[in-house]
C-alpha cells in the first residue's frame, strides 16, 4: 500500500516539474529579467547597500531583519543534502541549472517581493505584515486562490518541508558508528520536536531575533571550511568545471530520463533551496519598513544569491573537488560528509552534522513564521486562539518527529509537490501584477537620478492609495 502511493506521488512530481513547472519557472523568470532590464544583475550593488538600511523608527523590522527571516527559510539542509542529492541522482551538471536558474529567478524574487511590499497591511503597533495572499485578494480580487494559497503554504512549510528537513537532519548521523536505524532516528526526532517546541512558543519576534544571530554565523563557517577544502584540492578545479559543463550538456543523457536527469533536478534542488518565486519569502519582505517598495524587492535578490550562489556553490564545489566517489548510496550527507573528510579527517563530518543541526533549526524556526502569517489570514487576518496556536504547534512538533523516521524519497516528494502548487499559485498572478512593479521600478530609479531618497507615492504608479492600507 505504501509503495503504490509513493509510486502514484512520484508520477505527480514528475509531471508537475517537467514539463509544467520548468517551463512556467523559465518563461516567467525570463519575462521579469526582460521586463527589468535584468534588475538582479543591473542594480546588484544597490541591493547590497540597501541592506544595511535603517527603518523609522527603533521598535521597526529592518530589510536585514527581513533579509535574515527569509535567508533562514532558504537556507538549510537543502543547501547540503539538496545539493549532494541532485549531483549523486542527476549528476555534476545539477550545478549548472541550479545557477542559471537562481540568476533568472532572481528576477522572479524581486517581483514577489516587491508587490508584498505594496500591498502590505498595518497592523495596530505600527508593524506591518502581507505577502501572496495580500497581493491576490487585494489587486486581483481573488480571495478564494488567496485561501487556496495559504492552505498550500501550510502544507509546504508545516508540513512538507518541516518532515524533510528533519530527515536530512538524521541522515547526517548515518557515518558514525554508533549510528542505529531504529534508534538514532527517535533520539534526533525526539530533541529537535522538543527544541523547536520551545522556541517558538516565544512567537514572531523570538523567531527574527534567533535567526538574525545564528544564520550569518553558520553561513560564514560554512563557506570558510569549505574554500579550505577547495583550495587543499585546487589541482581537481579545472576538470571539475568540464565535468559540470559536459554533463550539463550532455542532452542525449538528459533526455533519455528527463525525470531523474541533471537538468530537472538541478531545478528541483535549486527551487526548493532559494525558494524564487515560491511566494514564501514575500512574508517576510513585507514585515520590512522601507520607504519605497522597491528597495525590499532588491534586498530580496540578495538572499536567492546568498542561497545558491554562494551556500550551494559552496557544497558542490567541496564535493566534486576532493574526488569523492558519489553515486546514489550515498546521495545527502554522507556524500558532503565523506568530501569533507578527506581534508579534515574524522572532524569533517562532525562539522557538517553541527551545520545540518543549525541549518535545520533556523530553517524549522523560519518555516513556523510564514505559516503563523497564513494562520492569520484564514482567520480573517486576525490571530487564532492562544489554544488553537498551542494544539497547531503541538502537531507540528509531531510533524517534526515524524519526519526523522521517514524514507528519503517519500520526504523529497512531498516537499516537491507542496512547494510546487505555491509556486502554481503565486508565478501566474505575478505575472498579471508585474505592471505595477515595473511602475515602481520606473519611478524609484526616476527618484534615484534626481538625487532622492525614493519615497512611494501609489499615484506615481497609477494606484489609488486608498486601497493601499500602508501606504495611504
Amino acid at each position: 500500500m505504501t509503495d503504490t502511493i509513493i509510486r502514484f506521488l512520484n508520477k505527480i512530481d514528475d509531471v508537475m516539474y517537467y514539463p509544467v513547472l520548468i517551463i512556467v519557472l523559465a518563461a516567467a523568470g525570463l519575462y521579469f529579467s526582460f521586463r527589468t532590464g535584468f534588475v538582479q544583475l543591473r542594480l546588484f550593488r544597490e541591493s547590497c547597500r540597501l541592506i544595511m538600511e535603517k527603518p523609522q523608527g527603533k521598535q521597526k523590522v529592518s530589510s536585514f531583519q527581513a533579509l535574515i527571516v527569509s535567508t533562514a527559510s532558504r537556507v538549510g539542509t537543502g543547501n547540503i543534502v539538496g545539493v549532494s542529492t541532485a549531483i549523486c541522482i542527476g549528476g555534476p551538471g545539477a550545478c549548472f541549472w541550479m545557477w542559471l536558474m537562481c540568476i533568472i529567478g532572481a528576477s522572479s524574487a524581486f517581483i514577489e517581493s516587491t508587490l508584498a511590499q505594496i500591498y502590505k497591511k498595518k497592523d495596530h503597533d505600527g508593524s506591518c505584515y502581507g505577502g501572496p495572499a495580500y497581493y491576490i485578494e487585494q489587486a486581483l480580487g481573488k480571495p478564494v486562490i488567496s485561501a487556496v494559497f495559504c492552505v498550500f503554504l501550510i502544507a509546504t512549510y508545516a508540513f512538507g518541508f518541516n518532515l524533510l528537513c528533519s530527515f536530512n537532519l538524521q541522515s547526517s548521523f548515518e557515518v558514525y558508528s554508533f549510528y542505529d536505524q531504529h534508534t538514532t532516528p527517535v533520539i534526533v526526532g525526539v530533541i529537535l520536536a522538543v527544541l523547536v517546541g520551545f522556541c517558538v512558543l516565544g512567537g514572531g519576534k523570538r523567531i527574527i531575533k534567533m535567526t538574525e544571530k545564528i544564520v550569518p554565523f553558520m553561513g560564514i563557517a560554512y563557506v570558510l571550511i569549505s574554500l579550505i577544502v577547495i583550495a587543499c584540492n585546487f589541482k581537481n578545479i579545472p576538470q571539475m568545471f568540464v565535468l559540470i559543463f559536459s554533463d550539463a550538456f550532455d542532452f542525449r543523457s538528459i533526455f533519455g530520463g528527463l525525470a531523474g536527469s541533471c537538468m530537472v533536478l538541478g531545478i528541483k534542488r535549486g527551487l526548493y533551496s532559494n525558494e524564487a518565486g515560491v511566494g514564501s519569502a514575500p512574508n517576510a519582505s513585507a514585515s520590512a519598513h522601507v520607504t519605497h517598495p522597491v528597495k525590499q524587492g532588491l534586498v530580496q535578490t540578495v538572499s536567492v544569491y546568498i542561497d545558491t550562489i554562494l551556500l550551494c556553490t559552496a557544497t558542490a564545489f567541496m564535493c566534486l573537488c576532493s574526488g569523492t566517489p558519489f553515486n546514489e548510496e550515498v546521495s545527502g550527507a554522507m556524500y558532503v560528509q565523506n568530501a569533507i573528510s578527506t581534508v579534515f579527517g574524522a572532524a569533517g563530518p562532525v562539522f557538517i552534522t553541527a551545520a545540518m543541526v543549525l541549518f535545520a533549526f533556523t530553517t524549522l524556526l523560519g518555516n513556523l513564521y510564514y505559516v503563523d502569517n497564513a494562520l492569520i489570514y484564514l482567520n480573517k487576518k486576525k490571530r487564532p486562539s492562544k489554544r488553537f496556536m498551542m494544539i497547531f504547534y503541538a502537531v507540528c512538533v509531531i510533524v517534526i518527529f515524524g519526519g526523522a523516521l521517514m524514507e528519503m524519497s517519500f520526504a523529497w516528494t512531498i516537499a516537491d509537490i507542496t512547494m510546487g502548487c505555491m509556486t502554481l499559485i503565486n508565478i501566474p498572478c505575478c505575472l498579471l501584477l508585474s505592471g505595477q512593479v515595473i511602475a515602481a521600478l520606473k519611478d524609484y530609479e526616476a527618484q534615484k537620478k534626481a538625487g532622492k531618497d525614493p519615497a512611494f507615492h501609489a499615484a506615481n504608479i497609477g494606484l489609488d492609495s486608498k486601497k493601499l492600507s500602508f501606504w495611504e
